[in-house]
């Protein structure tokens, strides 16, 4: 515990699933956290119970972005920690099928609200009053680096992170900026979400077994396991971690299944 200890946080996507339980483990540590999405009752909840502040907003809101930002300003007076969380993958298809809206949709909230969330927590993060540094995390999947034909979609957006978060590293490093990015790329997760598609299916037994064998330890993650990943990239004992993938999947990208 204490590990961010004077740290401040933004989290966008945070009133549900990992994003959720990344407002509360890094408040956990010790960080002041600033978090962002749509679900005011959910954030309500989430700040009665961790003393987090929340700011409405969706990620591909370019003009929303000042008030964010300046609200951390006023409210925080610096940010060490941008974990660039929200994402969407609602009415992906595979290639032949998938609609020209659903596609822009899915790119303007998993690409471009993690360029902007990117974008605007460098700027903070270059007028900490000890000068510039910070953590920018950027929540890919594994169908960043394995995809799914279903989800065309979901899948470019989750890939195109990976070199986001490269391209963002290596301008920092050489800008002398102090500030690190990397992506994280986590497996099935136990989600609210991925619980209610469990309870929903035909027979919840058979789905939730389907879902720990993509795992090759044969279980589904957890948020919290997640939220251990990101606390690392965001303290001080990553210091010389830029630039990387990290992979939390259970081993399901590490071999060919069944075999």
């Amino acid at each position: 515990m204490g590990q961010l200890d004077n740290k401040v946080a933004l989290v966008t996507g945070g009133t549900n699933g990992i994003g959720a339980a990344a407002v509360r483990g890094l408040v956990a540590e010790g960080a002041r956290v600033v978090f962002t999405g749509g679900n005011a009752e959910a954030a309500d909840r989430i700040c009665a119970d961790t003393g987090a502040l929340f700011v409405r907003h969706r990620v591909q809101d370019a003009e929303g972005w000042q008030e964010v930002s300046d609200t951390i300003r006023s409210r925080m007076g610096r940010l060490d920690i941008a974990f660039a969380n929200a994402g969407i993958n609602d009415g992906d298809s595979d290639i032949e099928s998938v609609e020209l809206d659903a596609w822009k949709r899915i790119v303007d909230v998993n690409l471009t609200g993690s360029m902007l969330t990117c974008k605007h927590a460098i700027a903070l993060m270059k007028d900490n009053p000890e000068g510039s540094g910070g953590s920018i995390i950027l929540n890919s999947s594994m169908n960043g680096i394995l995809a799914l034909a279903g989800d065309v979609t979901y899948s470019t957006t989750k890939g195109a992170l990976r070199l986001l978060a490269k391209s963002v590293a290596v301008h920092c490093a050489h800008k002398k900026l102090n500030i690190r990015c990397n992506s994280i790329h986590p497996g099935v997760i136990e989600t609210p979400l991925i619980q209610g598609a469990i309870a929903g299916a035909p027979d919840p037994d058979a789905a939730r077994a389907m879902l720990e064998n993509v795992a090759a330890v044969g279980r589904l993650g957890r948020c919290e396991e997640v939220v251990a990943l990101l606390v690392y990239l965001a303290s001080d004992n990553a210091q010389f971690v830029t630039g990387a993938e990290l992979v939390i999947d259970g081993g399901a990208t590490a071999g060919l299944p069944g075999v």
